[in-house]
Protein backbone atom coordinates (compact mmCIF):
# COMPACT_ATOMS: atom_id res chain seq x y z
CA UNK A 1 0.00 0.00 0.00
CA UNK A 2 2.95 2.31 0.73
CA UNK A 3 4.18 2.04 -2.88
CA UNK A 4 0.74 3.04 -4.16
CA UNK A 5 0.76 6.23 -2.07
CA UNK A 6 4.32 7.02 -3.12
CA UNK A 7 3.39 6.54 -6.78
CA UNK A 8 0.36 8.80 -6.43
CA UNK A 9 2.54 11.41 -4.72
CA UNK A 10 5.11 11.15 -7.52
CA UNK A 11 2.35 11.52 -10.11
CA UNK A 12 0.87 14.56 -8.34
CA UNK A 13 4.30 16.08 -7.81
CA UNK A 14 5.13 15.64 -11.46
CA UNK A 15 1.89 17.33 -12.48
CA UNK A 16 2.68 20.21 -10.10
CA UNK A 17 6.20 20.48 -11.52
CA UNK A 18 4.68 20.51 -15.03
CA UNK A 19 2.52 23.44 -14.02
CA UNK A 20 5.56 25.32 -12.68
CA UNK A 21 7.57 24.44 -15.77
CA UNK A 22 4.89 25.94 -18.03
CA UNK A 23 3.68 22.74 -19.69
CA UNK A 24 0.33 23.23 -21.47
CA UNK A 25 -2.56 21.81 -19.45
CA UNK A 26 -3.51 19.25 -22.08
CA UNK A 27 -0.26 17.37 -21.33
CA UNK A 28 -0.56 17.19 -17.53
CA UNK A 29 -1.93 13.65 -17.44
CA UNK A 30 0.89 12.23 -19.58
CA UNK A 31 3.48 14.16 -17.58
CA UNK A 32 2.04 12.79 -14.35
CA UNK A 33 1.97 9.25 -15.74
CA UNK A 34 5.58 9.60 -16.83
CA UNK A 35 6.72 10.55 -13.34
CA UNK A 36 4.48 7.95 -11.69
CA UNK A 37 5.71 5.15 -13.94
CA UNK A 38 9.33 6.06 -13.28
CA UNK A 39 8.88 6.16 -9.51
CA UNK A 40 6.85 2.94 -9.42
CA UNK A 41 9.49 1.07 -11.40
CA UNK A 42 12.28 2.48 -9.25
CA UNK A 43 10.59 1.44 -6.01
CA UNK A 44 9.61 -2.02 -7.25
CA UNK A 45 13.13 -2.71 -8.49
CA UNK A 46 14.68 -1.32 -5.30
CA UNK A 47 12.51 -3.46 -3.06
CA UNK A 48 11.95 -6.69 -4.96
CA UNK A 49 15.12 -7.22 -7.00
CA UNK A 50 18.77 -7.48 -6.05
CA UNK A 51 19.50 -4.29 -8.01
CA UNK A 52 21.29 -1.44 -6.28
CA UNK A 53 19.74 2.03 -6.16
CA UNK A 54 21.90 3.25 -9.05
CA UNK A 55 20.87 0.36 -11.29
CA UNK A 56 17.20 0.80 -10.38
CA UNK A 57 17.52 4.52 -11.14
CA UNK A 58 19.06 3.77 -14.53
CA UNK A 59 16.26 1.36 -15.53
CA UNK A 60 13.51 3.66 -14.23
CA UNK A 61 15.02 6.65 -16.03
CA UNK A 62 15.24 4.60 -19.23
CA UNK A 63 11.54 3.75 -18.87
CA UNK A 64 10.74 7.43 -18.32
CA UNK A 65 12.71 8.40 -21.43
CA UNK A 66 11.07 5.69 -23.55
CA UNK A 67 7.58 6.57 -22.34
CA UNK A 68 8.35 10.26 -22.99
CA UNK A 69 9.25 9.45 -26.57
CA UNK A 70 6.05 7.41 -26.98
CA UNK A 71 3.89 10.15 -25.45
CA UNK A 72 5.56 12.75 -27.65
CA UNK A 73 4.73 10.80 -30.80
CA UNK A 74 1.16 10.15 -29.65
CA UNK A 75 0.57 13.79 -28.69
CA UNK A 76 2.69 15.31 -31.48
CA UNK A 77 4.83 17.51 -29.29
CA UNK A 78 8.49 17.63 -28.18
CA UNK A 79 9.75 14.77 -26.02
CA UNK A 80 11.22 17.20 -23.50
CA UNK A 81 7.71 18.21 -22.41
CA UNK A 82 7.30 14.79 -20.80
CA UNK A 83 10.92 13.95 -20.09
CA UNK A 84 11.86 16.96 -17.98
CA UNK A 85 8.72 16.72 -15.88
CA UNK A 86 8.79 12.91 -15.70
CA UNK A 87 12.37 12.64 -14.51
CA UNK A 88 11.62 14.92 -11.56
CA UNK A 89 10.82 12.15 -8.99
CA UNK A 90 14.08 10.32 -9.76
CA UNK A 91 16.41 13.31 -9.35
CA UNK A 92 18.58 12.80 -6.24
CA UNK A 93 17.65 16.10 -4.59
CA UNK A 94 17.73 14.72 -1.05
CA UNK A 95 21.18 13.24 -1.64
CA UNK A 96 22.50 16.59 -2.83
CA UNK A 97 20.90 18.34 0.15
CA UNK A 98 22.47 15.92 2.64
CA UNK A 99 25.83 16.18 0.93
CA UNK A 100 25.88 19.94 1.40
CA UNK A 101 24.52 19.62 4.93
CA UNK A 102 27.26 17.19 5.91
CA UNK A 103 29.88 19.43 4.32
CA UNK A 104 28.64 22.43 6.29
CA UNK A 105 28.58 20.45 9.54
CA UNK A 106 32.07 19.10 8.85
CA UNK A 107 30.96 15.46 8.52
CA UNK A 108 33.26 14.76 5.59
CA UNK A 109 32.85 10.96 5.52
CA UNK A 110 29.05 11.24 5.45
CA UNK A 111 29.28 14.00 2.83
CA UNK A 112 31.48 11.80 0.65
CA UNK A 113 29.11 8.84 0.91
CA UNK A 114 26.00 10.92 0.25
CA UNK A 115 27.65 12.85 -2.59
CA UNK A 116 28.90 9.70 -4.27
CA UNK A 117 25.44 8.17 -4.14
CA UNK A 118 23.83 11.33 -5.57
CA UNK A 119 26.41 11.54 -8.36
CA UNK A 120 25.87 7.90 -9.28
CA UNK A 121 22.12 8.46 -9.50
CA UNK A 122 22.59 11.59 -11.61
CA UNK A 123 24.94 9.79 -14.00
CA UNK A 124 22.54 6.86 -14.21
CA UNK A 125 19.76 9.24 -15.24
CA UNK A 126 21.94 10.91 -17.88
CA UNK A 127 23.10 7.59 -19.32
CA UNK A 128 19.56 6.21 -19.43
CA UNK A 129 18.27 9.26 -21.28
CA UNK A 130 21.18 9.13 -23.72
CA UNK A 131 20.57 5.43 -24.38
CA UNK A 132 16.85 5.97 -24.97
CA UNK A 133 17.54 8.81 -27.40
CA UNK A 134 19.94 6.68 -29.40
CA UNK A 135 17.02 4.54 -30.56
CA UNK A 136 15.90 5.46 -34.08
CA UNK A 137 12.81 7.64 -34.38
CA UNK A 138 11.23 5.09 -36.69
CA UNK A 139 10.79 2.64 -33.81
CA UNK A 140 8.21 4.97 -32.31
CA UNK A 141 6.12 5.58 -35.44
CA UNK A 142 3.75 2.77 -34.54
CA UNK A 143 2.53 4.91 -31.61
CA UNK A 144 1.52 7.81 -33.85
CA UNK A 145 -2.21 8.48 -34.12
CA UNK A 146 -3.81 7.30 -37.33
CA UNK A 147 -4.57 9.99 -39.89
CA UNK A 148 -8.20 10.41 -40.83
CA UNK A 149 -9.07 10.95 -44.49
Amino acid sequence: MQILWETLAATGGTIAFSLLFGVPGKYYLECGLTGGIGWLLYRLMSLYTPLRATEATFLAAAAVALYSRIAAVRRRCPTTVFLIAGIFPLVPGAGIYWTVYYLVTDEIALARASGTSALKAAFAIVLAIAAAFELPRGLFRCFAPRRRH
